[in-house]
């Protein structure tokens, strides 16, 4: 149980797997941010070999490269030039409602950027994306020397000019689209039949833009109209059939998996030759929802293996989401970690 009084939801580990040797506790880890808990004896539980995969064992809650000029510190990344191309480096940064808390979620980096590569992979057949390599020190030999902090969280990408919208994807009803249904019986503008309850499965998933708002500020729900003029009719149609395919294809992917993808949020570039492709990140726990298929239940809120968990910590403590953010407790960050690397496992093993 938690000291703030907040306890976490039954874990959704798998029970058939094996532990691995209790070895695991005779590990070290280095932690920059004063993470208390001891993560290797939680490793050691299921997580030791795929937690051995992840080279980088400190807490990075920003990086300084000297190598190359930053250009921009976002919520989680920070984005370098390489001058031709963009090094793209996954913080251990998390953010809720739109705000940086200033506690780190070990491995959390590393997570995403191996997730992200892996359905860059499995969905370049449906969109090209920026993805070049992870490989960042082969390509650019400067970064040796900074290898801590680029190891393992990192991607050589292609410069593109990023779309001013984020391309959403509901599967099931639920979050800010469940509460705005409650009232209105529509999501983003859209009419939903009647009748629908909380975390039901829609009949066809529906795209639901937003606005891409700057740190600090809120997105904003928008409907595929105001989408349209932000950035034409011809690209807006292009990107909402291109979201629904790639989350329809990961769907039905993660659901083999034992995961339901309730609903996701993709970004699309555009090249110097006018290609659209997808960037950023891809169906992370930080861009979706990751519910365990087998615990699945309608009527009511889902465990989850996405940062959902952060939020309800924070909602259970009464804060405002005005700044600043707390921190995060020991234990809740640990859960995180768990819930982060367990998606990992599961989607990629």
């Amino acid at each position: 149980m938690s000291t703030s009084g907040f306890e976490p939801p039954t874990s959704c580990m798998s029970s058939k797997r094996s532990p691995p040797e209790l070895r695991a506790r005779k590990g070290n880890i280095v932690n920059t941010s004063n993470h208390k808990s001891n993560f290797v004896d939680y490793l050691s539980i299921i997580y030791y070999n795929l937690y051995m995969e992840i080279e980088n064992k400190n807490i990075i809650l920003k990086s300084n490269l000297k190598s190359f000029p930053l250009i921009n510190r976002g919520k989680v990344r920070d984005l370098y030039d390489l001058g031709d191309n963009l090094l793209i480096v996954s913080s251990d940064r998390i953010s809720a409602y739109d705000a940086v808390l200033p506690s780190g979620i070990l491995a959390k980096g590393e997570v995403l950027t191996k997730l992200s590569k892996f359905w860059f992979s499995l969905t370049q057949d449906i969109v090209q994306n920026h993805f070049i390599t992870e490989k960042v020190n082969e390509m650019y030999p400067s970064l040796n020397d900074e290898m801590d902090q680029v190891m393992a969280r990192s991607m050589v990408v292609k410069k593109a000019k990023p779309l001013p919208i984020e391309c959403i994807v509901r599967g099931y009803i639920t979050g800010s689209g469940w509460s705005e249904y409650k009232k209105q019986g529509t999501v983003c503008g859209l009419k939903l039949k009647e009748g629908l309850i909380e975390s039901e499965k829609l009949e066809e998933p529906i795209f639901t833009p937003s606005t891409k708002a700057e740190q600090g500020e809120h997105d904003e729900n928008i409907s595929f109209e105001k989408c349209s003029e932000i950035v034409g009719e011809e690209i807006a149609n292009k990107v909402k059939d291109l979201s629904i395919g790639i989350y329809s294809k990961a769907r039905d992917y993660a659901e083999s998996k034992g995961i339901l993808i309730a609903d996701t949020k993709f970004e699309f570039g555009l090249l110097d030759s006018g290609e659209i492709i997808l960037i950023d990140e891809v169906l992370t726990p930080d861009s979706s929802r990751f519910w365990p298929k087998s615990l699945y239940e309608a009527g009511r809120g889902q465990q989850s293996y996405d940062k959902q968990f952060v939020r309800d910590y924070l909602t259970s403590i009464g804060w405002d989401k005005k700044p600043p953010a707390p921190e995060l407790p020991s234990d809740i960050s640990t859960k995180t970690t768990e819930k982060y690397i367990e998606v990992l496992d599961l989607l990629t093993s």
